[in-house]
């Protein structure tokens, strides 16, 4: 049996800022590989009321869109040294922010690349850095940065698995999505890699 090789990538000079910077990444990845599958529903498949936290599968996908919307304002605000935006509660004023599947990949995937350059922008160092969310009437909310970023990937992966349990019930195969961190598995991955613009030494080399 041959055994492949594992990359030869030097470890990361910021362990924990690059382990959120890969997950990141996979997130990234996850949600253009789910919701390409999602754009295969017909419109009364996408909108049909279904068993799960939500009602639809565009209610799922809106649901993770505005919160992601919610905390990637406070956490560039933070990064730039910017008061909390006290208007904050805005982004859930539109819970289905968007009626199509190819609406909700393209704002999803301008999102995500978000999220990717604030993780290219972190170092161990500044993770515990506190981030404050503050809106008339409600009690600040105030994490550190570690947190934060940790809540938003463990969200996304919790409602993401709610909306391929959803696609079981459809004409379209819910897609794989654990193809991502293994070596072994980057043929999986190659062509959602050139469709996203990323090569395998983009995603896995750690910035210097």
């Amino acid at each position: 049996m041959i055994v492949a090789s594992p990359p030869a990538n030097p470890l990361p000079a910021n362990p924990l800022s690059h382990h959120f910077l890969m997950m990141a990444y996979n997130n990234a990845w996850a949600n253009y590989r789910l919701l390409k599958a999602c754009t295969q529903l017909s419109p009364q498949e996408f909108v049909a009321p279904r068993t799960s936290f939500f009602p639809t599968i565009r209610a799922t996908l809106g649901h993770i869109l505005t919160v992601d919307w919610f905390y990637m304002d406070a956490l560039e605000r933070e990064l730039r040294g910017q008061a909390p935006n006290l208007e904050c509660r805005s982004f859930f004023e539109n819970r289905e922010p968007f009626d199509t599947a190819a609406e909700m990949q393209r704002e999803q995937a301008l999102t995500d690349n978000r999220m990717i350059a604030y993780c290219k922008q972190q170092n161990d160092s500044g993770l515990n850095r506190l981030v404050s969310i503050e809106s008339p009437g409600r009690k600040t909310r105030c994490d550190t940065r570690t947190r934060l970023l940790a809540h938003i990937f463990q969200h996304q992966i919790h409602h993401r698995g709610q909306v391929h349990a959803m696609l079981s019930g459809t004409s379209v195969a819910p897609p794989q999505l654990d193809d991502f961190f293994c070596s072994n598995d980057a043929e999986h991955r190659a062509d959602d890699f050139a469709e996203l613009g990323w090569t395998e030494a983009d995603v896995w080399n750690p910035p210097a």
